[in-house]
C-alpha cells in the first residue's frame, strides 16, 4: 500500500494573482476520497465554474447533468450549487489548489474570488485514484 502524504499549502494567491490565474479558466474539477463515515458514494467532488453569475435553476440542471456524463459520474448525492468563495492555495503542484471556503473567519484572513460551486458525492471508474486515497484537481481552459 502507498504512503499518502498531505499537500503542503506554501501560501494563497493575491486578488490580482487570483483574476490573472483565472483567465481562458473555463471549470476546474476537483475529486477527493469521501471523508463521511461508512459513505454510500465514495467521491467527493467539487466543480468550479469561472462565473460569479446567477444560474437558472433549468441551467444549473443541465450543467450538472454534462459533468455527470463526461466524467462518467453514475451515482450522485448531497448536491450543492451555489455561489462560494474560493481561493487558490500554493502547493508542489503545478496549477494553484482551489480551496472552497466556508468559514467566515477563514474568508476574513485569505484572499478568495466568488464563483459557482457545484459540490456532491459520487462515484465513477474514471477516478480510480482518488478510491486509492488521492485527491486531485484539474483546469479546463476555453
Amino acid at each position: 500500500m502507498r504512503e499518502i502524504k498531505p499537500l503542503q499549502i506554501n501560501g494563497y494567491l493575491g486578488r490580482e494573482e487570483i483574476t490573472s490565474h483565472l483567465q481562458n479558466v473555463e471549470y476546474i474539477v476537483m475529486a477527493a476520497p469521501s471523508m463521511l463515515d461508512a459513505p454510500r458514494l465514495p467521491i467527493h467532488f467539487t466543480i468550479f465554474l469561472n462565473t460569479s453569475d446567477p444560474i437558472p435553476e433549468p441551467i444549473k440542471a443541465a450543467v450538472f447533468e454534462k459533468f455527470c456524463t463526461e466524467h462518467a459520474i453514475t451515482a450522485t448525492s448531497d448536491l450543492l450549487f451555489e455561489p462560494g468563495r474560493v481561493a487558490f492555495a500554493r502547493t508542489s503542484q503545478e496549477t494553484p489548489m482551489p480551496r472552497h471556503l466556508l468559514d467566515p473567519a477563514e474568508a476574513n484572513m485569505i484572499p478568495w474570488v466568488a464563483l459557482q460551486v457545484i459540490d456532491f458525492l459520487g462515484d465513477s471508474s474514471e477516478f480510480k485514484e482518488v478510491k486509492e486515497g488521492f485527491s486531485g484537481w484539474s483546469y479546463s481552459y476555453c
